[in-house]
């Protein structure tokens, strides 16, 4: 079973369930927030996934963006080893991850 991020989050009207675990350095993802293009950004380092594919859309930002090829390796990486998602429903007033 997965470990996903404590709660669930809205964007747009959707709910969405991904694993917790940034890629970069393990950060909470639970903790971060969704960008203007529903993105879940990492709350240390600003990665940025795209919730409906698991994939790192931007590496992480800061000193870490200096680094080169940095942010790249990571985007590829989770081309291969994307974020776990899970289904969201919600049935007699609960919410359950499937």
């Amino acid at each position: 079973r997965a470990d996903y991020a404590r709660h669930t989050a809205w964007y747009r009207g959707d709910r969405f369930a991904v694993t917790r675990r940034c890629r970069h350095l393990g950060a909470d993802l639970a903790e971060g927030s969704i960008d203007a293009h529903g993105c879940l950004v990492c709350p240390w380092h600003q990665a940025a996934y795209d919730v409906s594919s698991g994939r790192m859309v931007r590496g992480p930002q800061g000193i870490f963006a200096k680094i080169p090829g940095l942010g790249l390796g990571f985007r590829l990486l989770t081309r291969v080893l994307p974020l776990g998602r899970g289904r969201v429903t919600e049935r007699d007033g609960a919410v359950y991850v499937e």
